[in-house]
């Protein structure tokens, strides 16, 4: 699964490193029905369900009609944890702060994202714990999720957590795939701008390359090359589950980090330093 991850770019940098057009100004008036929006979002270390995240988009749909090429072209802000359009309260999206790429295309909540609404979520880095066994001093185990896991609640209660990083060794960012969806509140106003809540998921599916042993789920980044095909509106099935199949494993640098990421309440770059050695279990660099 994938419940933290750390984002330290802004929107400039972001437009950067997806090399799409200039972004546009954060405070200029926009229609929530018709567009997410933008918000200039300050560098987060220790993101979690509920919080605003970045979000990179692709060409609209009517703009791929006319023949605009696919690919990254503008920045929004979600709100991380997929409220789906039929959804009666907004807290539905606390449980779906993941879809399995291998049953999205199946699931009321995702199907229909999965099919017309796909994104990118930029990341730095993303958090994933190992469980450390306290009945069994000196073992470790990978984490798991409660949907496949029926004892995961007690494992999860009986062990100490290991926290470790994956991003890239060469500091770009990984860009997770993401799915999204617009919310109307029925509470609020209709001139309310806070009526229309725009909200996304990270993709996940099985860990492969040594990851399965630190948890037995991984969220999906897309490589570079499959950009423009995850954002196309025009990709079908068999090319959508080509790209949930193309995470680039072998490319991650996978740390061992400090526990103050464990609360939420702790933020800042040093929460993506590898602990002090006594706590280490090892030199902190896996693969």
């Amino acid at each position: 699964m994938c419940g933290r991850f750390a984002r330290a770019r802004n929107a400039h940098e972001l437009q950067l490193a997806f090399d799409f057009a200039e972004v546009p100004d954060p405070s200029a008036p926009a229609d929530p029905r018709s567009r997410p929006p933008l918000e200039e979002l300050e560098p987060d270390y220790n993101i979690c369900p509920g919080k605003p995240v970045h979000a990179v988009l692709g060409t609209p749909p009517n703009e791929a009609a006319r023949g605009v090429p696919p690919g990254p072209r503008s920045l929004a802000t979600f709100r991380w944890g997929l409220i789906p359009s039929w959804a009666k309260d907004a807290n539905v999206g606390f449980k779906m702060i993941n879809a399995r790429g291998e049953t999205a295309a199946e699931k009321p909540a995702f199907r229909a994202a999965l099919a017309h609404r796909r994104c990118l979520l930029p990341a730095d880095a993303y958090y994933e714990w190992q469980l450390l066994p306290e009945a069994v001093p000196g073992t470790a185990e990978p984490g798991t999720s409660p949907a496949t896991d029926p004892g995961h609640k007690r494992r999860k209660a009986s062990a100490k957590k290991k926290p470790f990083s994956v991003s890239y060794p060469d500091g770009e960012p990984l860009a997770l795939a993401g799915l999204f969806e617009r919310w109307r509140d029925p509470d609020a106003p209709e001139d309310d701008p806070a009526a229309w809540v725009w909200s996304c998921t990270v993709v996940t599916t099985q860990a492969t390359g040594g990851l399965e042993g630190i948890h037995e789920r991984m969220p999906v980044v897309v490589p570079r090359e499959e950009w423009a095909a995850w954002l196309d509106p025009a990709s079908g099935l068999a090319d959508v589950q080509r790209v949930m199949a193309s995470t680039p494993v072998d490319a991650f640098a996978v740390r061992e980090v400090s526990t103050a990421v464990n609360s939420i309440k702790n933020n800042g770059p040093e929460l993506l330093e590898p602990p002090a050695p006594a706590a280490a279990g090892g030199d902190g660099t896996l693969f």
